[in-house]
């Protein structure tokens, strides 16, 4: 019994070892300046949909209300 487990686990450290080996190469991590580049995309593209400043949490939820009634009244 103990040689079959040994065997199980030789076999299980070969099969990684040989995984390991053979892996394909990872690729290398984006630089700086790609990853500032990305940053200033997604930044234009919240400051395009931000919701003015002006705007409260009342109107902002009375806004929102009124679209879903809106929504409902059309589904109905």
């Amino acid at each position: 019994m103990k040689r079959l487990i040994l065997l199980a686990v030789g076999l299980f450290g070969l099969r990684v070892w040989w995984q390991r080996r053979h892996a394909e190469a990872i690729e290398p991590a984006p630089s700086a300046d790609d990853l500032r580049a990305k940053l200033d995309e997604t930044r234009t593209t919240v400051d395009e949909t931000a919701v003015e400043a002006t705007d409260t949490a009342d109107e902002l939820r009375a806004d929102v209300h009124a679209r879903a009634r809106q929504a409902i009244d059309e589904l109905s």
